[in-house]
C-alpha cells in the first residue's frame, strides 16, 4: 500500500520539480500546495464515486484487499465472494475501486507529508537568516501544514472505521465531512501562497459583508452534512417528485429515528429496520434547507459584486449554486443517476472551496460613517454675510 501510494506521489512531485525549476523555494511550495489542493478535489470526487457505486466494501478488511496489497492478490478471495454473491458488495470491479480509492489517498497524504517538511525547512532556513516574518517569504505559518497532516491522519482513521464499521451512516458522514475539512486546510494555505507570491494583500470587505460571508459558509457546511446524511443513508429516493415529495407538501415523516445517530445502516437503535418516514424525514429536511442555502448563496454573489476583487468568487458561486439545483433536481426526478449524484458532491466541494478562497483573501475593514455636510450656525453665518455686505458697499463707494 505504501509503495503505491508513494509511486503515485512521486509523480506530481517531479513535476512541481520540473515546473518549478530556478524558482525560489517557497515559489516551489506554492506550486506543491496548489497541485496537492487540486489532487485532493479529486480524490472527494473519486471517493463520492466509490460510494455511489456501493464500492465502499469492495474489499472488506483494511488497509489491504484480503490481507494483499491489490486485488490481484485477492482474486480468489473476491472470486469466492462474487460467486456467492453476484450484485453483492465484493466484486472484482468494486474491489478495484475501492482499492484505487485507497491508493490515491495515500499520495496525498504522502504529498501532505512532503508539504510539512518543506514548510518548516523553509521556516528554520528564514529564522537562520534572520528573517522574522516577511509575507514574501514566509506567507504562512509551518503549523497550517502539520494541522493539514494531523488532519489527513485522522481522516485516514474514519477510512478504516467506515470499513471496518460496515458503511456506518454517521462514520461515513464523517469521513465525507473530513474530507471538506481537509480541502478547506489546503485552500486557506494555497490562496495565502498565491497571494504573496503576486504580492498582493487579502482585500478589505466591509466587516458586515464579511460576517455574511462566514454565515453562508456556516449554511453550506450544515447543507453538506445534511447532504452526507442522505447519500449515507441512501434516501434520495425517498421523494421521487418535486416540488411536492410523495404527492405532499409535508409528506410523513419521522424525524426522531430519521436523525438517530448512532446507530447501523438501515436499521434502528434496536435492530429493527429503519421505517421510510425516517428516510423521508432525511430527505426533506436537506432540500427545505437547500431553499435556504440557494437563496443565502444568490443574495451573497450579488453583494460581493461590490468589492471588485471579489468579482470571480461572485461568479462561481452563482455558478455553483446553479450546477447544485441542477444536479439535485436530476437526482430526484432521474432516480439518481451516478454522473450527477457525483457532480453534486462536487458542486458542494466547489462551494467550499470557493467560500474559503473568498474569506481567505479578503480582510475585515469597518467602513466609516460618510461626513456630515458643515453647516455653519445661523447666527453666525448672518453676521458674516452682515460684514460681506458692509466691505461691498465701502468698495463702491471708494
Amino acid at each position: 500500500m505504501l509503495l503505491f501510494g508513494a509511486v503515485l506521489a512521486l509523480a506530481p512531485l517531479a513535476w512541481v520539480a520540473w515546473r518549478s525549476r530556478g524558482r525560489a523555494p517557497v515559489r516551489r511550495l506554492q506550486a506543491l500546495t496548489v497541485l496537492t489542493l487540486f489532487l485532493t478535489f479529486d480524490l472527494v470526487l473519486f471517493g463520492a464515486f466509490t460510494r455511489l457505486t456501493d464500492s465502499g466494501l469492495g474489499c472488506p478488511d483494511w488497509p489491504g484487499c484480503y490481507g494483499k496489497a491489490s486485488p490481484v492478490g485477492a482474486r480468489t478471495h473476491i472470486a469466492a465472494a462474487q460467486q456467492a454473491l453476484p450484485s453483492g458488495p465484493v466484486t472484482h470491479g468494486k474491489a478495484w475501486i475501492e482499492m484505487i480509492h485507497r491508493y490515491l489517498a495515500t499520495a496525498v497524504g504522502g504529498l501532505i507529508i512532503v508539504l510539512t517538511v518543506a514548510s518548516w525547512g523553509l521556516w528554520r532556513r528564514a529564522h537562520l537568516a534572520g528573517v522574522q516574518r516577511d509575507d514574501a517569504m514566509l506567507p504562512i505559518h509551518p503549523w497550517w501544514p502539520t494541522a493539514t497532516l494531523l488532519w489527513v491522519c485522522l481522516q485516514g482513521a474514519f477510512g478504516a472505521l467506515t470499513v471496518t464499521m460496515k458503511l456506518f451512516p454517521a462514520i461515513v458522514t464523517l469521513h465525507l465531512a473530513g474530507g471538506l475539512v481537509l480541502l478547506v486546510l489546503l485552500c486557506v494555505q494555497a490562496v495565502r501562497h498565491t497571494l504573496a507570491a503576486r504580492g498582493a494583500a487579502p482585500a478589505p470587505l466591509a466587516a458586515g459583508l464579511r460576517r455574511g460571508l462566514w454565515a453562508v459558509a456556516a449554511l453550506v457546511a450544515l447543507q453538506v452534512l445534511l447532504g452526507g446524511w442522505v447519500s449515507t443513508n441512501y434516501a434520495v429516493l425517498a421523494c421521487t417528485d418535486f416540488p411536492a415529495c410523495q404527492g405532499s407538501w409535508w409528506p410523513s415523516m419521522d424525524f426522531a429515528q430519521g436523525f438517530a445517530l448512532w446507530r447501523p445502516l438501515g436499521l434502528q437503535a434496536d435492530g429493527s429496520t429503519i421505517p421510510f418516514a425516517a428516510l423521508t424525514a432525511i430527505h426533506y429536511t436537506h432540500r427545505l434547507m437547500a431553499y435556504v442555502v440557494l437563496l443565502a448563496l444568490a443574495l451573497l454573489a450579488w453583494r460581493l459584486r461590490a468589492a471588485p476583487a471579489l468579482c470571480p468568487q461572485a461568479r462561481w458561486l452563482a455558478g455553483l449554486a446553479l450546477l447544485q439545483l441542477l444536479t439535485g433536481l436530476s437526482n430526484v426526478v432521474l432516480g439518481w443517476p451516478l454522473f450527477g449524484a457525483v457532480l453534486h458532491t462536487g458542486g458542494a466541494a466547489a462551494l467550499a472551496l470557493v467560500l474559503t478562497w473568498a474569506l481567505a483573501a479578503s480582510r475585515s475593514v469597518r467602513v466609516a460613517p460618510a461626513a456630515a455636510p458643515f453647516h455653519e450656525p445661523l447666527p453666525e453665518r448672518s453676521a458674516r454675510n452682515a460684514d460681506s455686505k458692509v466691505v461691498q458697499i465701502r468698495n463702491i463707494s471708494a
